[in-house]
Order: C-alpha cells, then structure tokens, then sequence
C-alpha cells in the first residue's frame, strides 16, 4: 500500500522547482539557503500580533480603555499586551479583541495568524466566531447567545 501512495504522489504531485521536498518516497530534501531566505522574506508577515493590533487601533482612532472595556478584557492583561513584545495573548482574546474593534472577518484572519491562529471551517465554535464576523455581529452578549445556541464556550464578561 505505501509503495502504491508513494507512486501515486510521483506521478501526481506538481512539482515547480528544481529542489523540492521528497520525504513521501524516500529522498533527500535538498533547498539552498537562499531559496530559503528568499521563500521566508517573501512570506513573513509584515506585522507581529501586537503591532498589527495597535495599527488597528490606531487606525480607528480609538483609546485603549476604549478597546479593553467594550468586551471586559482586564486592564492589567491589555497592558501586557502593550508592553510585553513576548507576551501571547489566547485566541479568545483576540477573537474579543477583534469584536471590541469590529474587525472585518480578513482583519480577524489577519490578527489572528499574526498570533500563530486560525478560524478553521472545521469547528463549530470557530463557525459561530467567523459568522459574528462576517455579519458584523460585535456585541458580546449577542456573539454569547449565538454561542450558546450550538453549545459552545461562552465568553465571560
């Protein structure tokens, strides 16, 4: 059976350059450094979590207690965020984050991958999530009840 997948992978798998990544039948991967850098500089975002959020912030010309207090995220843990360059926030809150500076779904993404997440289609509460932004559902007492209608974790408030 494997040797059945690893044919088919040979004779399926498009490959566009010359070095490319094998393992799934046996050979060696072999990338030049300067692919790499090459591939990294052109992938890298251009933004950390934490300066993607306060351009967001800035952007909206909002405060940060404006931020913090709309979705009940807990001064001290904002000011964290503010000056901690190594500080990870959890997804949710940067989902609640997200809902305080009524993101669009593509900013949520945006902020969210910038923080190593994701809203997979896959999961119903990350569903509830990207429907609350797509619909530009921002109040959290609403986003709850939804949640809460699918039997998902709440945000608490």
């Amino acid at each position: 059976m494997k040797e059945k997948l690893q044919e088919y992978i040979k004779n399926n798998y498009k490959f566009n350059t010359i070095y490319r990544y094998r393992k799934a039948i046996n050979e060696p991967t072999i990338f030049k450094n300067s692919e790499i850098n090459s591939f990294i500089n052109n992938t890298i975002t251009k933004y950390s979590f934490r300066e993607l959020l306060f351009k967001y912030i800035d952007e909206r010309n909002l405060k940060d207690s404006d931020v913090y207090n709309k979705v009940h995220i807990d001064r001290r843990l904002f000011s964290k965020i503010r000056s901690n360059i190594n500080y990870h926030p959890s997804k949710d809150t940067i989902i609640l984050l997200g809902l305080s500076l009524k993101l669009s779904e593509k900013e949520l993404e945006e902020l969210l991958n910038s923080a190593s997440y994701s809203l997979p289609k896959n999961n119903i509460y990350d569903l509830v999530i990207r429907f609350c932004f797509v619909e530009k559902i921002y109040d959290i007492k609403k986003v709850n009840e939804l949640l809460e209608d699918y039997d998902c974790k709440l945000f608490s408030y």
